[in-house]
């Protein structure tokens, strides 16, 4: 069956998404037409370089260290030659990943590249800012680019939440190194952001911070986190 790919209209880069594995986990492509950077390839890379559709991608970014979220990092990485971008925190579980729960699943991959918050992540001319929000793992991180930096300067803002923030919930703190603690505080920062910012989470539904400041902030307290 062939995996339909999804295009998002009227953000500042341009974006397509495949939904991938047994947990719909969303695989970003995205791209201002300088560069190409993949977000959390959760597996599948033959899926994943077909709707890349000859292009080489320059980034293949990890936002925690979930199996689920790079299952086809190495393969990929392997077939582009493209780094692999991960937190500080959470690079060691996609590396050496945790023989137990779900993570055995995982296929070890290098990270080529370590980041933490206030980092820039540079692919083409886009300039993507990295936000750490622990919470649903002690290396989660948001990427956060503005249309300055995109490709289409009349689009939306662009935030990819990994497992932070879905639309109506957040991320679950159940897991090994997860905190609802930690979790309220990234929330707190993520308030900070824009309305109008389009919110590209690791499953379910496209949102923004606009809709999930009514939903999802208020159940944090929602003013930003200074």
């Amino acid at each position: 069956m062939k995996t339909e790919l999804f295009e998002v209209q009227g953000l500042c880069v341009d974006v397509t998404y495949l939904v991938l594995g047994v947990l719909q986990n969303n695989t970003y492509i995205i791209s201002d037409g300088q560069g190409t950077m993949v977000v959390d390839p959760s597996c599948d890379a033959d899926k994943i370089l077909t709707a890349l559709d000859g292009a080489t991608p320059d980034a293949i970014v990890v936002t925690h260290g979930h199996w689920d979220h790079f299952g086809a990092a190495a393969e990929l990485r392997e077939a582009t030659g493209a780094p692999v971008v991960a937190s500080v925190a959470d690079a060691p579980f996609i590396v050496e990943p945790l023989d137990k729960g779900m993570a055995r699943k995982a296929v070890p991959c290098a990270v080529d590249r370590t980041v933490a918050n206030g980092d820039v992540v540079e692919v083409g001319a886009m300039k993507w800012k990295v936000v750490e929000t622990p919470g649903h793992s002690k290396g989660s991180i948001c990427l956060f680019i503005i249309p300055q930096f995109g490709n289409h300067p009349g689009g939306l803002p662009v935030l990819l939440s990994g497992d932070t923030l879905f639309a109506g919930t957040v991320g679950r703190t159940d897991f090994e190194g997860g905190s609802m603690v930690e979790m309220a505080a990234s929330i707190k920062k993520l308030a900070a952001l824009p309305d109008d910012t389009a919110v590209l989470p690791g499953h379910n539904s496209l949102t923004t911070i606009g809709a999930e400041r009514r939903r999802v902030f208020t159940m944090f307290g929602d003013e930003p986190e200074e």
